[in-house]
């Protein structure tokens, strides 16, 4: 009563109603004020979900936060980027949606990607403490830029042996938003760079146009989120790097779009996943149809048991009858070739290149979190696909009479032995049972020669592949031209055979064993010095050394070579 008499004195009655009016607005803002700025303490926020890229092999990992009101850098993730709606907003709608890895030596480019990794919370106000763990968040961003940046750094970031493209310009993706599965299990083709070999891993509705070179993959407009219409170019031949072979290979587009845009429908569906390669760079040698294709399409498709098809372009009939019996050993499907194809055919789920992982020719990785399967486990495929009787080399004991079986691979057109004769009689000589045999298009028959012998020799080049075929414990005999040719024969065939628990000897012929002191003078550049040669190119040295020599052994200097394959033998 006493604030009445006050204000009666004090105040009109019109006063005092707008001093009421006032005072109830003030207590209205106040309340306003208090629960906006003490919201976020009030209680917990809804979940968020981190979807992790982590690389290939490796499964989409969620991190849900359930009663913490900052968000925390994980600090083994490069950076994240992620949108969330204010506390009114639906559990889906403030999901997580992407992470990326970054690495960019440009500054410029690393603070937009820092800007781009912060989250955007949507609402009327934003407290001091949502303000702090913005700042906090960024920070922490901006300390891992500072420490995986430096100068010298590549475009390109190695993670685990997988190589992620992080270049806008680059013909092949990098890891975005789209590469985190939408609702309806599309993704963006998610590639890899890996060592010899690029590829494409891709799920959803896939459509192959074989006439445009195309592996469409279709989705919603919403689903397809940033990537949108984005496409890639991929040459499925695993020698990348080396420019004569990849020109040689057919290009492919790996394109996404949407459903209201102008695509083939299917004529052929599948229900098994796909995977397309190509044959053709320089497949149409023994040893880099191996190397470039054989094995890496074993080791891309062993995992799926049989149950993958082989989509082949530049498949020339000739190759694909050569290597038949692999394939069906691999597939138990028709193998398709696709180029020029009037089928559209459909997949939910394929594979856009072959794997490839190591630089070495003719291996695989020996690390066993590199790739579940080794040399033995290639070799060990070989035997069974071509019916192989002999696992391990015969054993020579003391006052055995059992006499070891010697290979001498013969060439025609170059390199040939040009006194097979005088070689076969000294080997003789020594205890070996000799065959001469020349590789040919029929690869299960000569595999049957190969496996049944215990020592193999030949000058350098392809047919030396067929090593693949021997059994364990056996013996290379790797003749070595004239020319500056070590190198060669060690990366192609000196390594490998080490790596296929193959026994390994050479022989280094001299000047007078090559049949090129019969086409050139004595004091030419040619014989004289292989260095200048080298010098002028691979096509030079190519003409020189690998076509137009052949080699006439000296059998007395070679003899003691044979000796020591015996003696391996022994062992």
């Amino acid at each position: 009563m006493i604030y009445d008499s006050v204000l009666g004195r004090s105040f009109s009655k019109q006063e005092q109603k707008k001093l009421g009016y006032w005072a109830f607005v003030a207590c209205l803002f106040i309340a306003l004020s208090f629960f906006t700025n003490f919201k976020p303490f009030l209680g917990p926020l809804s979940v968020l979900n981190l979807r992790l890229s982590m690389g290939e092999d490796e499964k989409l990992h969620l991190f849900s936060d359930t009663d913490s009101s900052l968000l925390i850098a994980n600090e083994t993730v490069g950076s994240s980027s992620s949108t969330a709606n204010d506390t009114s907003s639906s559990h889906e709608e403030a999901e997580i949606m992407s992470t990326l890895i970054v690495n960019d030596t440009d500054s410029s480019h690393g603070e937009s990607e820092i800007r781009d990794a912060e989250i955007i919370m949507n609402s009327t106000s934003i407290d001091n403490a949502t303000s702090r763990s913005q700042e906090v968040f960024k920070e922490s961003h901006t300390q891992n830029m500072k420490t995986n940046d430096t100068s010298n750094s590549p475009p390109l970031v190695k993670e685990n042996d997988i190589y992620m493209v992080n270049n806008t310009n680059s013909s092949l993706p990098k890891a975005t938003d789209a590469d985190v599965v939408t609702k309806n299990n599309t993704i963006e083709p998610l590639c890899t760079l890996m060592g010899r070999s690029d590829f494409c891993e891709i799920k959803g509705d896939i459509r192959i146009d074989g006439k445009s070179y195309t592996v469409f993959i279709v989705s919603s407009e919403t689903d397809i989120l940033t990537a949108e219409n984005t496409s890639w170019s991929i040459r499925p031949y695993a020698r990348k790097g080396d420019q004569a072979a990849m020109g040689a290979v057919r290009e492919w587009t790996v394109k996404l779009v949407t459903v209201a845009s102008d695509i083939p429908q299917c004529t052929q569906n599948h229900s098994v996943p796909a995977i397309l390669f190509s044959a053709g760079g320089y497949a149409g040698n023994h040893f880099h149809a191996f190397t470039d294709v054989i094995l890496p399409l074993f080791l891309t498709s062993r995992p799926y048991n049989g149950e993958i098809q082989f989509l082949i372009t530049n498949g020339r009939p000739a190759w694909i009858s050569k290597f038949e019996t692999i394939m069906k050993a691999l597939s138990r499907y028709q193998l398709i070739s696709i180029d020029n194809s009037q089928d559209i055919h459909c997949y939910d789920s394929m594979t856009v290149g072959l794997k490839r992982r190591t630089n070495k020719e003719l291996s695989i990785d020996p690390d066993p979190s590199s790739s579940p399967y080794s040399m033995k486990d290639f070799r060990k495929f070989l035997r069974s696909s071509y019916s192989l009787k002999k696992t391990r080399a015969t054993k020579i004991r003391n006052g055995s009479k059992k006499r070891p079986r010697l290979l001498i691979i013969s060439r025609k057109r170059s390199r040939a032995f040009t006194n097979v004769g005088e070689i076969v009689t000294m080997a003789k000589r020594l205890g070996y049972r000799v065959v001469v045999a020349e590789p040919d298009a029929d690869v299960s028959g000569f595999a049957q020669i190969i496996n049944s012998c215990d020592v193999v020799m030949g000058v350098h080049g392809a047919g030396l592949t067929n090593i693949v075929f021997l059994p364990e414990n056996a013996v290379l005999v790797q003749v070595i031209p004239f020319g500056g040719t070590e190198w060669l024969s060690r990366t192609y065939f000196e390594e490998p055979a080490k790596g296929m628990n193959i026994r390994y000897l050479d022989y280094k012929i001299r000047l007078e064993e090559s049949t090129l002191i019969q086409q050139y003078p004595a004091d030419h550049v040619v014989l004289r010095d292989p260095s200048a040669i080298w010098k002028q190119g691979w096509s030079a040295v190519e003409s020189i050394y690998l076509r137009q020599q052949n080699v006439t052994l000296n059998v007395n200097r070679f003899r003691p070579t044979l000796v020591k394959a015996l003696d391996l033998l022994h062992q």
